[in-house]
């Protein structure tokens, strides 16, 4: 491809947080819940690249021709990938186009078609535009996209922060996620953790690192499943468990997750719990094996798994570095890398609002 970059390009990533920035200079998006998407045009050659940096051209080649009709002759566009369905968007329909059959993804896109959301311009022509202010780039987006018809849109954007709280309450019934908020004079940072999203529950994407069996059904159900999460220096911490499945789910999670028990020790960065369970309990690292805060009676013996799959969770919220109460499975992310589920996309409270609690009782 001729263009001012190649391919891959890691996307520019957000971080959580409960409401919406105060003060001028932001731009305000509604969040899509779809697949991140990088598109990748050179005249008639089209890449569809994913949050994770592999091509997804196979899984929706219903999308190929309406991008080149509405893109730019050559451009980098960021955005999202959805599909909607009658009660909004479908996430789940998305999951299952991630399919290895070329005739079960050419039968899906066919009745449950997807389109492509843009909200950002990084390059045009012979110019890369990661440097330039997103203001700039929303303007070129905007003159570049002027063409565009269906399945390709050009996302809502306002610098006006109560209509963004608007499109917060307003957009949850149509399958948004919430809303995104973006400094309208910074640049596109790839692979950087610049974008603020505020969402209506607070999501986490966790490595499977293990399950445990049911208590009831040992060897043919499993119970629950082991989170992991990266920290800065590339340590995966056991965060907790997610263990709200029906029964016929718990079968199906024996056979889907059995490829994974596979040589899953030789690696595991688990894999001496047993050993190093005095020194991570100094260090603050929590193992999968570690005694119940709750019930020192309860059998915690584990099943590996190679970390290689992630899921979607909902949390309530983190006690020190784990989940206070069991998450709830919300799907799997198969368009999301495990070295990507880190501690940094959680949502933190500031410090200062600590302060308003523990800084007060000190003084007094």
């Amino acid at each position: 491809m001729r263009l001012p970059f190649a391919p891959p390009l890691a996307p520019m990533l957000s971080s959580a947080a409960d409401a919406l920035p105060d003060g001028q200079g932001w731009q305000f998006e509604p969040k899509w819940d779809g697949f991140r998407t990088l598109v990748f045009r050179d005249g008639d050659e089209i890449l569809l690249q994913s949050r994770d940096e592999k091509p997804m051209n196979r899984y929706f080649p219903e999308l190929v021709a309406p991008l080149a009709a509405a893109l730019p002759e050559r451009c980098v566009v960021d955005g999202e990938i959805v599909i909607v369905g009658s009660g909004g968007l479908d996430f789940e329909a998305l999951l299952l186009r991630i399919h290895p059959a070329a005739s079960r993804v050419k039968l899906l896109a066919a009745q449950s078609p997807a389109s492509f959301v843009a909200w950002d311009l990084l390059a045009l022509g012979d110019e890369d535009l990661r440097d330039v202010p997103l203001a700039t780039r929303r303007e070129r987006l905007e003159r570049g996209l002027a063409r565009a018809a269906p399945p390709v849109h050009l996302s809502p954007a306002t610098h006006d922060r109560a209509l963004a709280e608007d499109w917060f309450r307003r957009f949850e019934g149509a399958g948004l996620d919430g809303v995104m908020a973006k400094r309208l004079d910074a640049p596109y940072r790839a692979g950087e953790r610049t974008m603020i999203k505020v969402k209506h529950a607070r999501t986490a994407d966790c490595v499977v690192a293990g399950f445990r069996w049911h208590k009831k059904g040992e060897r043919t159900m499993i119970g629950s499943l082991l989170l992991g999460l990266y920290d800065a220096d590339g340590a995966l911490h056991h965060v907790g468990v997610t263990a709200a499945f029906t029964n016929t789910a718990r079968n199906e999670l024996v056979t889907e997750l059995a490829p994974l028990r596979e040589h899953a020790l030789e690696d595991h960065p688990w894999r001496d719990w047993a050993e190093v369970q005095e020194d991570a309990s100094a260090t603050g690292q929590r193992m999968p094996g570690a005694t119940s805060r709750w019930n020192r009676g309860k059998d915690l013996s584990w099943v590996p798994l190679r970390p290689e799959r992630v899921c979607e969770v909902a949390y309530d919220h983190m006690q020190g570095t784990r989940f206070r109460h069991a998450a709830k499975f919300l799907c799997w992310r198969p368009d999301k890398r495990p070295r990507d589920c880190r501690y940094d996309q959680l949502e933190v409270t500031p410090a200062f609002e600590l302060e308003r609690v523990f800084g007060a009782r000190s003084r007094s």
